[in-house]
């Protein structure tokens, strides 16, 4: 007997499996929060170089900033420059530092602001671009918290997948936990640059755990046949957070108060995993057949479900353990030894860089669409809502691998569709900006049920965390990129589509996994191609017989 039988008799979904749905749910919901919080944290208001002296009566304010700032090549008055001496319009005069024209001889010179910036402060009472002048010359380091953050993220996931498979799934979910919170909390005191640097790298590395853990435990407590609402219904806390950040950010102006209010409910995260169950598959493939069987029997309570003594007695759960347990720790090599698994792991790889760099790409960058950035973050939020209706029904009806291409071949499409569209149709932009932002939270929903449905429970934790790193990797990634419209002004919105275009066609390559059971080792995975060959080669990870 396997423990998809033991399931039936416990009950694969029901109430047992709802309330681990809503207690899991504040972890899915803290996390766009914080992946996305540099869209208000790292915001750049409107600014210029600080001009000491305006005159407080002065009428004409543009004609006095025109003699001390050059304009753009579109018109606009710099942001980053400054006259080294007032150039003083005709009938006008710049009090003491006012020069005649007749001093000026030739091009007047410019100079970077050599006193800081004045910021407008109507949208942002304050940012960390703000609290330690991170633009102009220094622009890239506002970018670079986001990167520092996600190669966090990606350290993180290589941690966590592989000690959530060691120590288990409950255990690694209090320490993620913990540590978001002081992290959080000591970030939001930050008192210099490289120390917000230092802490939100170390906040990101704490956020993977939840990015790791919290889908493989849903998922191993459900049968094959709710696998996919289920999925799908927990990845709308995600949404929540989304539109949830965009009326945290309208209210809360300052960045510090915002990072706090955005980190404190690990708090009470860290209470709900009281009545969190560790997974039963995990426990059974570790030999815990005591652990295992007080929570099947939990869940077959909660579940109304009257269980044979017999099925689920020490002796028939070592039974289904012995073709569980595994002799030695999972590694990544594992991942790479067999020939489907090779297959699986390395187009799993490029799948996630494309799905994290096309989804980050796309929503940190929510700019020049006609609307404020707390509207565009809340109708971003919105959008993704009927993305995960869409998803459902293309799952069950088309298949993971078809709805994973097909994701992201749209994402590819509205991103190139944007560059065709000229800068005065805002409403156009606005609206493939919209599109492309639910095909790529399309594809960011299927990845994660698909991945999980691909690999088997001895290596999901170590599969997902291998796959998660090269995500984050396309996450840290997709900031850097925003800087290359410097180069060229398409450049950006080309490589995030031409990556998604090459991934939604290594996404062809994957088996499918519609009404499959999950596989348990690696056995599993490879017979589905071969079975044959697995009778004569010896499996790395061997299962301990009877």
């Amino acid at each position: 007997m396997g423990f998809e039988e033991l399931l039936d008799q416990v009950g694969g979904f029901g109430p047992f499996q709802l309330r681990n749905l809503v207690l899991l749910a504040l972890a899915r919901m803290m996390l766009p929060m914080h992946f996305l919080l540099p869209i208000f944290l790292a915001a750049v208001p409107a600014h210029r170089c600080a001009l000491p002296g305006i005159p407080a009566n002065f009428s004409h304010q543009d004609t006095w900033l025109e003699g001390h700032l050059p304009r753009e090549p579109d018109g606009k008055l710099s942001s980053c420059l400054r006259f080294t001496h007032p150039q003083a319009p005709p009938n006008t005069t710049l009090g003491e530092e006012g020069q005649s024209p007749g001093e000026l001889q030739g091009e007047p010179s410019i100079v970077p602001c050599p006193q800081g910036w004045e910021f407008n402060r109507s949208e942002f009472s304050s940012t960390i671009a703000t609290e330690w002048d991170l633009v102009c010359e220094q622009k890239g380091l506002n970018r670079a918290t986001s990167t520092f953050f996600f190669a966090g993220v990606l350290v993180g996931a290589v941690a966590f997948g592989y000690l959530s498979d060691r120590f288990g799934r409950r255990r690694l979910l209090l320490v993620a936990y913990v540590s978001a919170l002081v992290m959080g909390l000591v970030s939001a005191a930050s008192v210099s640059y490289i120390m917000f640097v230092i802490t939100r790298t170390l906040t990101g590395t704490a956020l993977a755990g939840f990015t790791i853990i919290v889908m493989p435990l849903e998922l191993e407590w459900l049968d094959v046949g709710h696998r996919t609402v289920a999925g799908v219904l927990s990845s709308t806390f995600w949404t929540g957070g989304v539109m949830l950040l965009a009326l945290v950010g309208y209210l809360i102006r300052d960045w510090r108060w915002l990072l706090l209010a955005v980190t404190l409910p690990c708090a009470p995260g860290i209470l709900t995993l009281w009545w969190v169950p560790e997974s039963a598959r995990w426990l059974l493939t570790q030999g815990r057949v005591e652990e295992a069987r007080r929570y099947l029997l939990r869940c077959a309570r909660l579940n109304g479900r009257t269980v044979d003594e017999d099925s689920l007695s020490l002796e028939a759960l070592r039974e289904v353990a012995a073709g569980e347990r595994v002799v030695r720790r999972p590694s990544y090599l594992d991942l790479f030894r067999t020939p489907r698994l090779r297959n699986i792991s390395l187009c799993c790889m490029v799948v996630w860089f494309s799905v994290n760099f096309s989804y980050y790409g796309l929503s940190l960058d929510v700019s020049g669409l006609g609307l404020n950035v707390y509207q565009t973050q809340l109708l971003f939020g919105a959008v993704e809502l009927p993305a995960k209706l869409l998803t459902y029904l293309s799952v069950r009806h088309a298949g993971r691998r078809l709805t994973q291409a097909g994701t992201l071949l749209g994402t590819a499409l509205t991103l190139c569709g944007r560059l065709l569209v000229s800068s005065e149709r805002v409403s156009w932009s606005t609206a493939l900006a919209v599109i492309g932002k639910g095909f790529s939270e399309a594809a960011f929903t299927t990845v994660y049920l698909f991945t999980s449905e691909l690999y088997p429970t001895v290596l999901r934790q170590t599969g997902m965390g291998l796959t998660a790193l090269v995500g984050r990797l396309g996450g840290s990634l997709a900031p850097l990129v925003a800087l290359l419209d410097g180069v060229w002004l398409p450049l950006p919105k080309l490589t995030y589509g031409g990556i998604a275009l090459l991934a939604a066609c290594t996404a062809l390559l994957l088996p499918e996994t519609r009404q499959a059971q999950l596989p348990e080792t690696i056995q599993d995975v490879e017979r589905k191609s071969a079975p044959s060959s697995l009778q004569e080669e010896e499996m790395p990870m061997k299962q301990v017989h009877d």
